[in-house]
């Protein structure tokens, strides 16, 4: 009897099941809307493919925007899918034809797109999987109907300060807008500096003058127009920025003065990328000009971050400000028995046969003092590439001078002192005879 009871409970279930997918699921609309987006499917890869052969004929390494047609290319059919989808929807909905299949469709297939898009833009990946949460948030709630009463109730979260209403709503979407116009002005500013580091008419520190003054205009503009595209009056903030703009003011004034400090750098052109400079017991060459910094490599392959205001306030040594010819200041001892004419005509000739001496002004050696061991002799020789390093060449030019005074018998002297001992100390005559028997 419970089994009977049990399978007729059963059946009924199972009818019910039947009768609900008949009149909801199974129906004629919904398959005049499958039929739809089956033939958008067919027709957009078609299209899609014709694309994809047309420009596979061509070169695209060779084109402006190669790179760009390459990435984008794979997605051009399931656009052309979503643009086929949002027509047919148009149009059912101007026809008020049932179209809630087209619906999901039209959202499932937009979250596709902009998830697969912006993965083409962000090499972040806690990026990509915080637009994908927003964006199947976003369709989950459009295709349950649900997003109008979601807005309204993160509306009603407000709170007002004078006349100023802010909302979860306006935070939130303050901040996607905020996000999308910093992104777009990052990319606008990558082009502009590689546009701008083309130009070869623009010296270096003009360069990277133009291309700070460009990021910064475009985050400030970024910024303005997401608060003004959210509805946030700016006039509003003026006394709350005002007393926060103080306080700042004292805390990262370090900060603002390297700023500014990097920007008259720029403007005045003292110190730009390639130069040699030599700022306190720190050598090297400018390798990149920051907002807070100067990057400085050194010969050893050591990077030191200097802040600006030190390259303002600081007596700095710049090899290659106006003349890039630098003169090397060698310094050599030779013997008091040695011929000291004949040793400078061979420093200087060891100068000359080193490849990176320039010969004009040719190298001179001078006697610049007489030492307590040796004769101190001074070679001066110019190049006009420190750039590519001092010590290096210093040290072919002494290897020179080295293998030159070796071969010529030239004594290099080392240092040393004589004893002359007058009277010996009284009671050590003994010793002394002792030693000698």
């Amino acid at each position: 009897m419970k089994s009977l009871w049990l399978s007729t409970v059963s059946e009924k279930k199972l009818a019910g099941v039947n009768e609900w997918l008949l009149e909801h699921v199974l129906t004629y609309d919904h398959f005049i809307q499958a039929m739809v987006i089956t033939c958008g499917l067919l027709i957009a890869f078609l299209v899609g493919n014709r694309i994809k052969q047309r420009f596979a004929a061509l070169d695209l390494n060779q084109r402006r925007f190669g790179q760009f047609l390459s990435a984008v290319l794979p997605l051009a059919a399931p656009f052309l899918w979503l643009v086929l989808l949002l027509v047919s929807l148009m149009v059912a909905m101007d026809a008020e034809w049932p179209h809630n299949l087209l619906t999901i469709a039209v959202n499932l297939l937009a979250v596709w797109m902009v998830i697969k898009t912006t993965s083409l833009f962000f090499n972040n990946t806690a990026w990509n999987r915080l637009i994908a949460v927003i964006a199947w948030t976003l369709a989950s709630l459009n295709i349950l109907d649900l997003l109008g009463p979601a807005v309204k109730l993160l509306d009603r979260f407000a709170l007002k300060l004078g006349g100023l209403r802010i909302s979860l709503l306006t935070v939130l979407t303050g901040l996607l807008t905020l996000a999308l116009l910093l992104w777009g002005a990052r990319l606008l500013s990558h082009f502009l500096e590689k546009r701008i580091r083309e130009n070869s008419a623009l010296s270096p520190s003009i360069q990277v003058l133009f291309i700070k003054l460009s990021k910064i205009s475009l985050i400030t503009i970024a910024i303005l127009v997401g608060l003004r595209i959210v509805g946030l009056d700016l006039t509003g903030f003026s006394i709350f920025t005002g007393a926060v703009g103080v306080g700042i003011g004292f805390g990262l004034q370090k900060i603002f003065s390297n700023l500014i400090s990097g920007i008259i750098l720029l403007l005045d052109k003292s110190i730009k990328p390639g130069d040699v400079i030599t700022v306190g017991e720190t050598y090297g060459w400018v390798n990149s000009l920051g907002a807070r910094y100067t990057s400085l490599i050194a010969p050893d392959g050591k990077e030191f971050l200097i802040p600006n205001e030190d390259l303002i306030t600081q007596q700095v040594e710049n090899w290659s400000f106006s003349n890039s010819t630098v003169c090397l200041m060698i310094p050599v001892g030779i013997s008091y028995n040695a011929d000291v004419r004949k040793a400078m005509a061979l420093c200087e000739e060891a100068a000359r046969q080193t490849a990176r001496i320039i010969q004009n002004p040719p190298p001179q050696c001078l006697l610049v003092a007489f030492g307590e061991s040796s004769i101190n002799l001074e070679l001066g020789a110019w190049i006009n590439d420190p750039v590519n390093g001092v010590k290096n060449v210093k040290s072919d030019v002494l290897l020179k001078i080295w293998e030159t005074f070796q071969e010529q018998g030239m004594e290099i002297p080392f240092p040393q002192r004589d004893v002359h001992i007058r009277s010996m100390p009284s009671g050590t005559e003994g010793m002394t005879a002792g030693e000698k028997k």
